[in-house]
């Protein structure tokens, strides 16, 4: 049961992943326009990825536990900071490096148990 999970986990992550970089966009698009469809254009795909996120996530937890399905949300800080780094290209620094090889660590544990 938890192999089926873990593809369910990736999607639900990634739906995150991917509302805040529409959050961002709009977030930039309000400072520049203020509310205007630009922002609308960004924001309302946000709205939705997070959602799609958070169904995914509830639907997760009626079948595991807090402690299995939780940790693996740590892994959206990674993937969100590479992602930043290589699309927006906002600085890595080795606190960062080191903040997400220690929450990697802490998910291969948790997922081993």
């Amino acid at each position: 049961m938890k192999l089926f999970a873990f593809p369910l986990l990736f999607i639900a992550m990634l739906s995150f992943v991917v509302g805040q970089f529409f959050f961002k966009h709009a977030m930039d698009k309000s400072h520049q326009h203020g509310f205007s469809a630009e922002f609308y254009r960004f924001f309302i795909p946000g709205i939705l990825s997070m959602t799609v996120s958070f169904f995914l996530t509830l639907g997760l937890l009626q079948h595991f536990d807090l402690s299995f399905v939780y940790p693996f949300q740590g892994l959206s800080v990674i993937i969100v900071s590479a992602a930043a780094a290589v699309i927006l290209k906002e600085k890595v620094t080795l606190q960062l490096l080191a903040g997400a090889l220690l929450i990697s660590l802490g998910v291969v544990l948790v997922s081993f148990s």
